[in-house]
């Protein structure tokens, strides 16, 4: 079970496969109910979790306490990558959205597979890089778009990693609240109602309980594109 993850997961699938059979008898699994709370900012961290099944939402806070969701990892993804090369503590929060069961990955189990493994650390690289752009373009939407423009340019990226193809459009499925929209492009619940509201009364969307179906791509890209 554990060897068929490991050997399908998007990172560890680079490793030989006499390495996957090793490190499939140091990993270990857990499942977290939802809401549940995997790990918190400035926690002690020992090592990387890899989703096998379900969602994980990464967040923090601001100074007012608001919380901001920087991303949603879903399966076949790490997250806690940062603690596995420095040991440091956790750098945000990280919570199920639903049942999530996840691989945990010891710092001192998978070294020595990064020592021997150029190919596995620049894919490791390469996602804390991916991650970091992701961060500070986040933070500047914040700063310069306005909500419309924030909100199109979520849940076009939405559509993208956790979209599924289904009638009249493509429909983000993650019990996706609005508070969550919220939380993902700075704004308050009420107001992200309002425009959603407006775009569906526009055809562009359709919102359904804990989900959005986008109808209409182009028109949110336009939106975006506008403000470029």
């Amino acid at each position: 079970m554990k060897l068929d993850i490991l050997a399908e997961h998007f990172l560890l699938r680079h490793l030989p496969p006499e390495d996957l059979e090793k490190l499939s008898r140091l990993v270990h699994t857990r499942t977290y109910k939802n809401n549940q709370p995997m790990f918190l900012k400035g926690d002690p961290a020992s090592g990387m979790m890899a989703v096998a099944r379900g969602r994980v939402r990464i967040v923090t806070y601001s100074a007012e306490g608001k919380e901001v969701v920087l991303r949603v990892i879903g399966p076949g993804e790490v997250f806690g990558e940062i603690a596995l090369i420095d040991g440091g503590e956790r750098t945000a929060d990280a919570i199920a959205m639903g049942e999530t069961e996840v691989l945990i990955l010891e710092r001192s189990s998978f070294l020595p597979y990064l020592e021997k493994n150029p190919a596995l650390c620049i894919k490791l690289l390469e996602i804390m890089c991916e991650r970091l752009r992701s961060t500070s373009e986040q933070l500047e939407d914040f700063s310069f778009l306005d909500l419309e423009t924030r909100l199109a340019k979520r849940l076009l990226a939405l559509s993208e990693t956790h979209g599924e193809e289904a009638a009249g459009g493509r429909r983000i499925a993650l019990n996706l609240s609005q508070q969550m929209l919220g939380a993902m492009t700075g704004a308050s619940r009420e107001a992200v109602n309002k425009q959603l509201r407006a775009w569906e009364e526009d055809g562009f969307l359709t919102l359904g309980r804990g989900s959005v179906t986008i109808n209409d791509l182009d028109a949110l890209e336009a939106i975006v594109q506008a403000a470029v």
